[in-house]
């Protein structure tokens, strides 16, 4: 796959939210043993977001590759949590054959940009130890490790991660 091939799609189109949530359901299920509750979890949460999706403090960002989704990543800003924890990334994914080419580095860099055009001063993201790429990326953006604790509502235990972001100062 040629990285330099790769467009980004700002925004809901038709489709894009079952690619995400079916990628999440394969990934998971093939990486981490996850079932088809997690893949339901994701469901849910993504229709809820995009149930309220406002353009103006939400983003659906997709890395596309000749027409088809490979990666993609959101920003819930608009939730009940955006007052007083700042937006929450979430729903980041990379197909297989997409990662290590800089395709997440670059939907990392789009959001973080994002979120500075949309005025948040804070924002964080939930993930699980043993996401060593993925973390990578966020504490390239200035991500710091907030919290950890185990937890079994995935289907097995495993440490589940809370990372913040805070705007730096002048």
């Amino acid at each position: 796959m040629n990285a330099s091939r790769i467009t980004l799609i700002r925004g809901w189109a038709p489709g894009l939210p079952g690619w995400v949530i079916a990628e999440h359901g394969r990934s998971y299920a093939r990486e981490w043993q996850f079932g088809a509750g997690f893949e339901a979890k994701v469901a849910e949460a993504m229709g809820e977001w995009l149930g309220r999706y406002d353009p103006a403090r939400d983003l659906l960002l997709t890395a596309m590759l000749d027409g088809a989704p490979v990666g993609s990543i959101s920003l819930d800003g608009s939730g009940p949590h955006a007052a007083a924890e700042g937006a929450r990334i979430r729903f980041f994914i990379l197909s297989g054959a997409a990662r290590g080419l800089g395709i997440g580095r670059r939907l990392m860099g789009e959001m973080m940009g994002f979120i500075g055009s949309a005025g948040f001063d804070r924002a964080f993201l939930t993930t699980f130890r043993g996401l060593d790429a993925a973390r990578h990326l966020y504490e390239a953006q200035g991500f710091v490790l907030d919290s950890e604790t185990l937890d079994a509502s995935w289907g097995r235990p495993l440490h589940e991660q809370l990372f913040r972001w805070e705007k730096p100062g002048p």
